[in-house]
């Protein structure tokens, strides 16, 4: 990168993304074999990849959705969500957090974030309790597992459902024990940004027998052929609607590039770990730039890297900072505009202001790429850049 005329101009050609699957040979023919096969959809690979995530986690059961989003949605529902039950959550998050209890028709209350970790802080949550509440959602923001112990703990005492968001963090461990062995229900994402990929696609791993059995039948239709939930039994077709369920199932194509990709999982998550550490080691002399914390119980299993431009050290903005960033042909990005801002949640009543903490993370914040995909280059890249944003801007 060259300096010209007091402008930065970028040495890349072509945009580095922020995140970005990794697809070998192995995962195309795992695929194809399912093409060759009598199932590409509710099939044998759906089990296969279930039993695999379920068992990586240290869960008794899986059940496999359409994306993360549905997952979240049946967790919900097996939870027993309603009109009128409340479920506390992050305001850093994807919609998909919250919105999933507004489908089952449940009101978010959102509790202000750790402004080290950027997780949602146990102590904003007790005050945010009532009769009403249902359930706590904690989000594994960036692939660092929330206060899991602190959180069970509180839900416990008040007998909440606990729904762990670990879209971000599957790979990651807290106290030594793998995400998806705490909660009561853990869900993960499979999307093509995440650290493995089933396209789309998303799963619910728990240990409750009596929401797995609801799981499977909200992700299709409500209905079962399981001859011991049956209230009668016609015969060998025969099948009945339990619940309003939805067509949330996903496809043994997807499934099967799941099982393949769950073999390279441990390298993905220890390939983000050393860039992580890179990262760590580049910037951590620059003053007005705020590295990931990292607390002492939690392992991250790095699905963003985010850094903090503290204002008051630069001459430009964050959104002047950002564009800069994709000029030069990184492409950055922003995670999260706090959900209760969204313009559909102002309309719900939702005020600005509420969670302090998450709207002066928001206004500081830029995710940097981070894949395992990436080259030598693609890292020195990012960190040649930020370098010269950094000159280039400070105060």
């Amino acid at each position: 990168m060259t300096v010209e005329n007091d402008e930065l101009k970028p040495i890349r050609s072509t945009l580095l993304p922020y995140g970005q699957q990794w697809l070998d040979e192995a995962d195309i023919n795992a695929v194809i074999d399912v093409l060759k096969s009598d199932f590409i959809t509710q099939g044998p690979s759906i089990q296969r990849f279930e039993s695999k995530v379920a068992e990586y986690a240290g869960a008794k059961f899986g059940v496999a959705f359409a994306n993360g989003t549905a997952a979240l949605h049946g967790a919900c529902f097996a939870a027993g969500i309603g009109q009128g039950d409340e479920v506390i959550t992050t305001p850093l998050t994807f919609l998909a957090s919250s919105n999933c209890v507004l489908y089952q028709g449940g009101t978010p209350v959102f509790a202000d974030i750790d402004p080290l970790t950027y997780n949602i802080d146990p102590a904003q949550i007790l005050p945010k309790i009532t009769s009403r509440t249902k359930a706590i959602i904690p989000v594994d923001f960036s692939g660092q597992p929330a206060e899991i112990d602190k959180i069970r703990s509180i839900a416990k005492d008040h007998h909440l459902v606990v729904i762990e968001d670990a879209a971000h963090s599957l790979g990651a461990e807290y106290n030594g024990r793998k995400i998806g062995a705490w909660a009561d229900m853990t869900m993960f994402s499979f999307h093509p940004v995440k650290h493995v990929t089933t396209g789309e696609g998303g799963m619910i791993v728990t240990d409750n027998e009596e929401y797995y059995r609801k799981l499977l039948q909200f992700r299709s239709h409500g209905m079962t052929r399981e001859p011991s939930e049956l209230i009668k039994n016609d015969g060998p077709w025969y099948y009945e609607m339990h619940s309003l369920g939805y067509n949330y199932r996903m496809t043994d194509l997807q499934a099967a590039l799941g099982v393949s990709q769950m073999d390279k999982l441990d390298d993905f998550v220890a390939r983000r770990r050393e860039i992580a550490a890179i990262y760590n080691d580049e910037f951590k002399d620059l003053p007005g730039l705020v590295l990931p914390h990292q607390h002492p119980n939690a392992n991250s299993s790095w699905h963003l890297y985010v850094l903090r431009w503290l204002p008051e050290y630069f001459t430009a903005s964050r959104k002047v900072i950002f564009e800069k960033f994709r000029e030069m042909n990184i492409g950055v990005n922003i995670h999260y505009y706090p959900v209760y801002l969204q313009p559909y949640y102002q309309s719900l009543g939702y005020e600005a202001g509420i969670c302090p903490e998450a709207e002066h993370y928001y206004e500081t914040s830029i995710t940097l790429p981070l894949f395992p995909k990436m080259r030598e280059k693609d890292i020195d890249d990012v960190c040649t850049t930020v370098k010269l944003i950094f000159d280039y801007y400070r105060n």
